[in-house]
């Protein structure tokens, strides 16, 4: 009996000192926890870049320029005609070329001169023209004149314009030795263009329009003519001036 409780207060001081002592050998398994969390290294996380608003550039990519697309405006044709007209003061002069002994002397008059006629083109245009005395000298010629002629020109400059005459006329002189003939008549003369025409905003509907006298508007003109071109026939002279109006 006194052995059994030897034991039991043995037994019982154990229990104490067990509890109030805590574990008497370490827990093997908590050191090696302990050592390897010693040992573990973290794994080194890559920073990501921090970008400052001195570092940030926005690039702005402008849209393609459209090239600007011109307007073009309708241009109207300026349609002047190819007639002309024209008057003019003509000196003349009659010679009879007569063998006879009283033929008269050459004879000077004054007469007025009349012209009408169309540029086909700047190089060739019909002409009629007439002519009439409205004074003479002492008992001079009285000359009657009228013709149709094929008018070659050429326009030296953008103002001026040079033309020849030829064609077809019927010429009256009455006087101490009369004359009527049909014949061959030739000229030449010049026209000097004195219009402002320019088109401003349209184009020409003839391409000739704008050099020599062959604008709409005012011109003048000078020329010559035998009035009669015919082997023994009087030679009757004229110089003509005046001015013209193309329509």
């Amino acid at each position: 009996m006194k052995n059994i409780k030897i034991s039991i207060i043995t037994i019982f001081s154990l229990s104490i000192f067990c509890y109030a002592g805590g574990d008497i050998y370490p827990n093997i398994y908590e050191q090696e926890d302990i050592k390897l969390a010693d040992e573990y290294v973290a794994p080194v996380q890559e920073e990501e870049p921090i970008i400052t608003q001195e570092e940030t550039t926005t690039v702005i990519v402008d849209p393609p320029l459209k090239e600007p697309q011109t307007i073009k405006k309708e241009q109207k044709e300026i349609m002047p005609s190819g007639f002309y007209a024209g008057l003019g003061i003509t000196g003349s002069r009659y010679d009879s070329k007569c063998d006879c002994p009283d033929a008269p002397s050459a004879d000077n008059a004054i007469a007025l001169l009349a012209r009408v006629g169309y540029d086909f083109n700047q190089y060739i245009g019909i002409e009629a023209r007439g002519m009439k005395s409205i004074a003479k000298e002492n008992n001079g010629a009285t000359i009657t004149h009228t013709g149709l002629f094929l008018k070659p020109m050429y326009p030296v400059t953008k103002f001026t314009n040079i033309y020849g005459l030829i064609g077809a006329a019927k010429t009256k002189v009455k006087g101490d030795v009369g004359v009527d003939s049909e014949s061959l008549a030739m000229g030449a003369g010049v026209e000097v263009d004195l219009s402002k025409d320019k088109p401003k905003e349209g184009i020409y509907s003839r391409k000739f329009d704008g050099e020599g006298d062959q604008e709409k508007g005012l011109g003048l003109f000078v020329d010559y003519e035998r009035l009669i071109v015919k082997d023994n026939a009087p030679s009757i002279d004229t110089l003509t001036a005046g001015v013209t109006y193309d329509f």
